[in-house]
């Protein structure tokens, strides 16, 4: 049973999803108001979060901010056409991914799955290959721990598959869209910008100069790659 709770100040908005989600597998919670949200998540166990971001009391981005503070459950943001901008700033404070308004359900099922699917992995117990390893970063993911010359560095999910991916091919280039495909296991429309959000936070927590990455590199019109880095 997954616990999943979403939250937004609309009524209309809050059941329609409770019936694109309905299933045995799910125990749906509800909140409308980013304070809710917070309140719901200190004393439940969540395996995912749909959090509007217009929201009274406290908005959706501020909550995710806070909630960002103490745990990494996937957050997918519920935002407007018109929402552009916030949906980059979710992006850059934490959200793992965001779905328009008007919700297509199988889009919101199929993105619900994919999120859940990439955050239990992360917690599983199962076997799993050896480290990858690239200069001072180890990924192992039998632990489906990253660690940084030896200091253990704190990823959400999908900042997690982004990396496993690029480090599982060292050198090899992979663009935005190849990343999206492959990470969301989604059709990769409107992809670059996502990409980028994500990549930055990894350089940010990986790179002792995000400005100048010794590891988490671009090519310029083709992609991202992962190289080994020199010593500084």
């Amino acid at each position: 049973m997954y616990n999943i709770l979403i939250c937004d100040d609309e009524p209309d908005i809050v059941r329609a999803l409770k019936i694109y989600l309905a299933s045995p597998d799910y125990r749906l919670l509800t909140a409308s108001t980013g304070r809710q949200a917070l309140e719901c998540a200190a004393r439940e166990a969540l395996h995912l979060i749909l959090m509007d971001i217009m929201m009274p009391e406290l908005d959706g981005i501020s909550a995710m901010v806070q909630l960002r503070e103490r745990s990494n459950v996937p957050i997918i943001l519920l935002t407007a056409k018109s929402e552009d901008t916030d949906k980059i700033l979710g992006l850059d404070v934490g959200a793992d991914d965001y779905i328009t308004k008007p919700f297509n359900p199988v889009e919101v099922g199929a993105r619900v799955r994919s999120q859940l699917r990439r955050y239990l992995l992360l917690g599983g117990t199962t076997a799993a290959p050896s480290a990858l390893q690239l200069g001072g970063i180890v990924l192992d993911d039998g632990q489906k721990q990253v660690t940084l010359d030896g200091d253990p560095v704190s990823l959400t999910p999908t900042e997690y598959e982004i990396l496993k991916l690029l480090m599982t091919m060292p050198g090899q280039v992979y663009s935005p869209r190849e990343i999206y495909r492959r990470v969301w296991r989604d059709t990769p429309c409107g992809s670059e910008a996502t990409v980028a959000v994500h990549i930055r936070h990894l350089r940010e927590k990986l790179e002792l100069d995000p400005a100048e990455p010794r590891y988490l590199k671009v090519v310029w019109g083709q992609g991202y790659k992962m190289e080994k880095g020199n010593r500084p």
